[in-house]
């Protein structure tokens, strides 16, 4: 091997932890230091929710209502893609009774071709609802999944001066949290080693949004690239015909991480973005495994499709240096994976064939000459996650003990490993064309046949 591309490879580890701890150390700076959110006047904007459905029965009612009486000021879009079950009679049915619920109906073969394209329905049915003399810069879209429970303060949070109250603000993203993180059994009909793993895939995932997440959405406000999620996000009318204008429709059809995506097009379109951390709209954690890592693949595959805008980012003038530099980091991040998960096969194969060749004790012993560097380096890698632990007992959970919030930062720490998982099964996918999507099985649902969150 060429003495260069050694020198590459052996540098490559510090040079990805490096990064890993200065993101880190951003992130929780700007989580644990940040200001209250003043709130603002909700009553001098328009609010529209929009709750894309597919096969929805379980949810949907309940979803529908809580936000009627929540916010009885706004309407209701649900967007019916071409349900099974009985998801359509469900909105019907209450829609009878109150004028402010709308049911967007798509059929195939029009329909099931993505979330954004549910959406864009959606955006054209509230173009033609409105009065031609509305102000579209006070009309605001709110995209709630059709298990998503909304913070009742989230309207006037959203509000405020930093948010929408900014006339330059086209996008908001609240934080986002998981409601049965407290569920001691996910799984009721299961035993106690499934139950176990299922609480710490739950637990692991409101950690992940509640503070991981946040805090790196609130370095995203300071670096001017903060990302819209599907769950909780609150668009601009206005904004979102500028996006049309520009690329035919709001959200792009077949996306697979089409939140994010729409968030980069507000910030090409040089509006602004930005995470409200004192506010939050609720969804339930995954406690399966393999609907966990399916979804995530989504997610990671998403991520690769977006990086082909990483040259219209670098040259665009309303996005700043550091803005571009973050959108960088978080474009490279599957494939960071990816090569970190191909060199660690790569020590494990040297190491397997030097046993086999009779050399497996010179090779383990030269690896492990270099001890204490390697345990500075797990050190370095593991104490992160641990150290979100007590951050999120203070916030989220401060009936638990401090030595259970560091076994939940372990635990957060061991649920990360998913990411190398899914960004190879990502890039695979990419490689084969793989692009098809299916909603995710709600946990009330039955278990049914077939592929619940990856088509193919």
């Amino acid at each position: 091997m060429p003495t260069t591309l050694t020198a590459a490879l052996a540098l490559y580890p510090f040079v990805l932890l490096l990064g890993f701890l200065v993101y880190w150390a951003g992130a929780r700076y700007a989580y644990t230091r940040r200001s209250p959110v003043v709130p603002g006047d909700s009553t001098l904007l328009d609010w529209h929710f929009f709750v894309p459905c597919r096969d929805e029965e379980a949810v949907v009612g309940t979803t529908v209502t809580r936000l009627r009486n929540d916010f009885p000021d706004c309407d209701v879009w649900v967007i019916d893609d071409d349900s099974d079950d009985r998801t359509g009679e469900i909105v019907t049915a209450l829609g009878k009774d109150d004028p402010q619920v709308h049911l967007v109906q798509r059929r195939r073969p029009d329909a099931r071709t993505g979330k954004g394209a549910a959406l864009n329905t959606a955006y054209d049915r509230l173009g033609a609802h409105l009065p031609a003399d509305a102000d579209r810069s006070k009309v605001v879209v709110c995209v709630v999944d059709a298990d998503g429970q909304l913070d009742p303060r989230a309207l006037d949070l959203v509000s405020g001066p930093e948010a929408l109250g900014d006339p330059e603000t086209g996008g908001v993203q609240v934080s986002v949290r998981m409601r049965n993180a407290a569920d001691r059994r996910p799984f009721p009909d299961r035993g106690l080693l499934v139950n176990g793993v299922g609480r710490v895939l739950v637990r692991a995932q409101d950690m992940e949004f509640a503070v991981s997440n946040a805090g790196m959405q609130l370095l995203r406000n300071r670096t001017g690239s903060t990302g819209l999620g599907g769950n909780g996000q609150f668009t601009r009318l206005s904004a979102l015909d500028r996006i049309a204008d520009a690329e035919r429709r709001p959200w792009q059809r077949g996306a697979l991480l089409e939140d994010y995506e729409l968030g980069l097009h507000m910030l090409l379109a040089g509006y602004r973005t930005t995470h409200v951390a004192d506010t939050w709209v609720s969804q339930e954690a995954l406690p399966s495994a393999r609907r966990l890592l399916t979804q995530r693949t989504r997610w990671a595959q998403g991520n690769l499709q977006c990086v082909r805008y990483a040259p219209r980012i670098v040259s665009s003038r309303h996005i700043s240096g550091r803005g571009v530099l973050e959108t960088m980091y978080t474009f490279v991040q599957p494939l960071a994976h990816l090569l970190t998960l191909a060199l660690t096969l790569l020590i494990l194969g040297s190491l397997a064939v030097g046993v086999a060749q009779g050399n497996g004790q010179h090779e383990l012993e030269r690896i492990l000459a270099n001890w204490p560097l390697m345990l500075v380096l797990a050190a370095l890698s593991v104490t992160p996650f641990i150290l979100w632990g007590p951050v999120y007992r203070r916030d989220y959970a401060p009936e638990a003990s401090f030595g259970k919030s560091l076994l939940w930062g372990i635990g957060l720490w061991l649920y990360a490993y998913h990411v190398f998982v899914v960004s190879a099964r990502a890039f695979v996918r990419t490689l084969r064309g793989r692009n098809g999507w299916a909603k995710t099985r709600r946990n009330a649902e039955p278990v049914a046949a077939g592929p619940v969150a990856l088509e193919g």
